[in-house]
């Protein structure tokens, strides 16, 4: 099956209590491209990926086509598009295999077909040996592999995930993320992501659609989101971002810590904004910015400090340096002003 392409046009949803949940979308999606809905909860991601699978019908105006064919009228069975809930919804009643299978019955394939598909996704999700054990014989990432493999038995145009990780802890979560990420490149299929965790829409999307209270906040790679975010909320929501208050002054920008070395600070610029990966400590007799440790963890391949020097919150710092971090103590901190931004 070729993977579709597939646009939004106008999509709104409002329910009919009067919940504005989605204010009108237009989203071009290329045909084998993931495309990740990143948010918080109630922000919209769900009712957007519900619209497309058919599950939701948009406000009147708004439209759903695959490959410049209009199905905003078809139910989600006409999409052929696979679907995975974060609740798994498999058939408790039934086998491994059965629920893999079950999709490929009712479209009334033969069974000698639907065996022959049930063994290559078993063989693909590498749960071969679970085909006969019931669901609920399953830890939560075998369960999670037959959801996907259920989904992928049709051959659908589109693969659609909604929190699929959620219910699982870290390190599963991890593993996870990088089966799906090689699933989705081996298969080339079109795929639409909806996640609240950054690192899962980091790490899984081609493209990044952040979302807030129904509406689209900014669209792009992760690079572009992470490095140049379009606004206070994009920046504050991905990763963690430091904010100094201050203003311009003759070669940088003056906070309470110091004097930020920062030339291209715009002229009206009252706070600058940079991750803490781009401060570095530094000699606090000669640093441009200097304060005290409020508080420091030890994550094992690097310290995370919290910072003070007279703002309103402290600076998150991360450094590799293999030593103890007394609070209280002083330090200096240069930050890399290619990296600052005005917001």
């Amino acid at each position: 099956m070729q993977p579709v392409s597939i646009r939004l046009s106008r999509c709104g949803k409002t329910f009919p209590d009067g919940t504005r949940a989605l204010e009108p979308l237009d989203l071009d999606i290329g045909a084998g491209e993931t495309m990740v809905f990143l948010g918080p909860s109630g922000c919209g991601k769900t009712t957007t990926l519900r619209i497309i699978a058919g599950l939701e019908a948009p406000d009147a105006g708004g439209s759903v086509t695959f490959d410049g064919v209009d199905v905003t009228p078809l139910p989600i069975e006409k999409r052929n598009v696979g679907m995975v809930f974060q609740s798994y919804a498999l058939f408790p009643n039934m086998s491994v295999a059965e629920n893999i299978g079950y999709g490929l019955r009712i479209r009334k394939r033969p069974a000698t077909a639907i065996r022959q598909r049930v063994g290559e996704l078993l063989e693909m999700m590498r749960i071969s040996p679970l085909a006969d054990r019931r669901i609920d014989q399953l830890s939560g990432g075998q369960r999670q592999r037959v959801a996907l493999a259920r989904a992928l038995a049709a051959e659908p145009r589109a693969l659609l995930l909604d929190e699929p990780l959620t219910a699982l802890d870290a390190k599963l979560r991890d593993v996870l993320r990088l089966e799906i990420d090689g699933l989705l490149r081996r298969l080339g299929i079109t795929a639409i992501y909806v996640t609240h965790d950054q690192a899962e829409a980091m790490a899984l999307g081609d493209r990044i659609l952040v979302m807030d209270h129904g509406k689209v906040a900014q669209i792009g790679s992760p690079r572009d989101i992470y490095q140049r975010p379009a606004s206070r909320y994009v920046a504050e929501f991905i990763g963690t971002m430091n904010r100094l208050s201050g203003q311009p002054e003759s070669g940088g920008f003056r906070t309470a810590g110091g004097l930020l070395p920062w030339a291209d600070a715009p002229h009206a610029a009252r706070e600058a904004w940079f991750r803490p990966e781009d401060t570095a400590l530094a000699d606090a007799a000669s640093a441009p910015l200097s304060g005290s440790i409020d508080a420091a963890f030890f994550l094992g391949d690097r310290t995370r400090l919290f910072v003070s020097i007279g703002n309103d919150k402290p600076l998150v710092v991360e450094t590799a340096e293999r030593r103890e971090f007394r609070i209280g103590e002083t330090v200096g901190l240069q930050v890399d002003a290619s990296r600052i931004l005005a917001l």
